[in-house]
């Protein structure tokens, strides 16, 4: 994935402000360079959607994984600070949570699958981070962008506390999308760029451990 930087990507509900941030994308069928591949995506079949699960850089590879998902980014939602550094968000006090943007074509993927991915690899009881991240900044939420998304998505959260699967109760809020701001490109595909460092963090941070935990063999599809 590449993506174009220098000024803040300031990403709307409207599906094709996502789709044409990417370099390489117009408004006709174009190629998108995703994870040394390309895929085609025409804008009048590319969604959006925003997941926050932590930290950013390991919320990507799961959704690279999906069919049908052309491209993730990696950055802030839900503040109220314009263009925040990921200085300014970890500092706190901009209201922002690491978030992932999702941009996939709708043709192939539903947006209730990837509701299903995001619920396997967060810890839905935990609002004051996740694993071993703390902090606001870190919490778990859905952005939705739509009625439709919210409607989706409230019914995957009641469908997981009718199962009862769990003693505690899950704690993931569904919020409206307002603005999301890509973080700088050092963070984007992180794991690929840095797999060394990307999967020792991810191991000492418990975050596998206790995704399987709480999903068994469901965690981290």
């Amino acid at each position: 994935m590449r993506i174009r930087f220098g000024t803040a990507i300031i990403v709307t509900s409207i599906v094709l402000v996502a789709a044409l941030t990417f370099t390489g994308v117009s408004s006709h069928n174009e190629t998108v360079p995703v994870a040394g591949a390309t895929v085609d995506i025409d804008p009048g079949v590319a969604d959006t959607a925003t997941f926050a699960g932590g930290c950013f850089w390991c919320m990507e590879p799961p959704y690279d994984r999906v069919e049908g998902v052309a491209a993730t980014i990696s950055g802030f939602s839900g503040g109220h600070v314009s263009n925040p550094s990921y200085e300014d968000v970890t500092s706190g006090g901009t209201g922002h949570t690491e978030a992932v943007q999702v941009i996939f074509d709708k043709t192939q993927v539903d947006y209730e699958h990837l509701l299903y991915v995001y619920w396997r690899n967060v810890d839905p009881l935990d609002d004051g981070g996740q694993f071993c991240d703390r902090g606001d900044y870190y919490r778990p939420v859905i952005f939705v962008h739509n009625d439709e998304q919210r409607s989706k998505a409230e019914a995957s959260k009641q469908a997981l506390i009718d199962e009862e699967r769990f003693d505690e109760p899950i704690v993931v809020p569904v919020e409206s999308f307002d603005s999301f701001y890509a973080a700088e490109e050092y963070h984007q595909n992180f794991y690929q760029k840095n797999p060394g460092h990307y999967n020792r963090y991810r191991e000492a941070c418990g975050r596998d451990a206790r995704l399987t935990e709480l999903w068994g063999e469901e965690a981290n599809p």
